[in-house]
């Protein structure tokens, strides 16, 4: 990975730290030394959060569809699922997790 990548890699780290400590009314902070430690970005007690950047996702297509027709209060995910794995993944717009990480972050539920 070249020095410009890792840059943009810390960058985009920062900005989703400091968003999480806005919105989630806490300090924040990316952990360093986490690429060789072969750990998360950031850890918020339960999550443990990986950041990546890249310039074009393929699966934005997906939540772009999902997105189409939204009315006001509801909140679109996408459910995929790797053929192979057993373990279907959720994605959903950060703004739209931030109500259900506060709740769980105040309530202390692991």
């Amino acid at each position: 990975m070249g020095k410009r990548q890792r840059q943009r890699g810390a960058e985009t780290e920062r900005e989703v730290a400091n968003f999480l400590s806005e919105q989630l009314g806490m300090e924040i902070k990316r952990k360093l030394g986490q690429a060789r430690d072969s750990g998360e970005d950031i850890s918020v007690y339960p999550y443990r959060i990986e950041v990546k950047r890249r310039k074009k996702l393929a699966v934005t297509e997906f939540i772009e569809q999902c997105e189409t027709g939204v009315q006001p209060g509801e909140i679109p995910i996408v459910i995929m699922r790797v053929d192979g794995d057993t373990r279907p993944l959720v994605m959903l717009r950060l703004e739209h997790f931030i109500e259900t990480m506060k709740d769980k972050i105040q309530r202390g539920v692991p």
